[in-house]
């Protein structure tokens, strides 16, 4: 296992908006069935991160690697994009994204927005993507909604449809950008249940959240990122428990303490 290749690798990853560098060189690894969460104040570059590993931000420096495959780019620093499109769609369709805000389209049902990218994106025979919809629906718990529209459920039942989605394109890992930070604590709840049970599968999964409970029950690793940098990164027992670094103490005992 240990010699296996990761599913996502990163190395020494910068990112910048114009003069503003965000990512000053970061290094991560998510082998397959490991959990990985970045904590950190806002502003400190997790989400960054997760936007760069799955090619929707343009890095300046740095290797990503899907599966051992490293992305080709062309052109350098504020210049550098991707090389090949082609590279782009597959990785990104093995990489499904949860955002913050759900991001379903309104004008479809719940069913018809979780099997729409496998028909489209992948070719999917309808029927077979039908199936697996449903299936993936019943798993996050609101397999009865399918042909309920977005605005008719609530923020928790929204986030799940989409975890479905995610779903129910079969891909190597999910990677998840704050899915419970617009929900109220109950709502949030639902979605942190879904989260545990992928992670008790065995799911490979990249957790941006600011819910320290969530970090510390479902991960493997936990990675604390201050201005841009690691800071202190390791299993979530040492991290949570026996945190080194001072900005690290001051950031637990302030999320704690809410």
């Amino acid at each position: 296992m240990a010699d296996e290749t990761p599913v996502i690798e990163i190395r020494n990853l910068h990112k910048a908006y114009g003069a503003l560098e965000v990512i000053k060189g970061v290094d991560l690894v998510a082998r397959k069935g490991e959990v990985i969460s970045l904590i950190g104040s806002s502003g400190s570059g997790k989400s960054t991160i997760l936007r760069c590993a799955n090619l929707l931000e343009d890095s300046q420096q740095g290797d990503i690697l899907f599966k051992g495959e490293p992305v080709r780019w062309k052109g350098e620093g504020l210049h550098r994009h991707p090389a090949d499109p082609a590279q782009v769609l597959r990785i990104r369709t093995n990489l499904s994204m949860v955002f913050q805000q759900f991001n379903l389209w309104s004008h479809m049902t719940i069913l018809e927005n979780v099997m729409e990218a496998p028909v489209t994106v992948l070719g999917r025979d309808k029927a077979e993507a039908e199936k697996a919809a449903r299936g993936y629906l019943d798993k996050v718990g609101i397999g009865d909604k399918c042909d309920v529209y977005p605005a008719q459920l609530s923020g928790g039942q929204q986030q799940r449809a989409a975890i479905a989605r995610g779903l129910c394109m079969e891909p190597e890992a999910l990677l998840f950008d704050e899915p419970t930070s617009a929900l109220d604590p109950e709502l949030e709840q639902e979605v942190v249940r879904v989260i545990k049970d992928l992670a008790a599968e065995g799911r490979t999964m990249m957790i941006v959240t600011h819910d320290m409970k969530m970090a510390h029950d479902v991960s493997d690793h936990v990675v604390f990122l201050h201005q841009g940098l690691i800071e202190e990164e390791g299993a979530p027992e040492t991290l949570f428990g026996a945190p080194k670094s001072e900005r690290l103490k001051q950031f637990l005992s302030s999320t704690m303490a809410v």
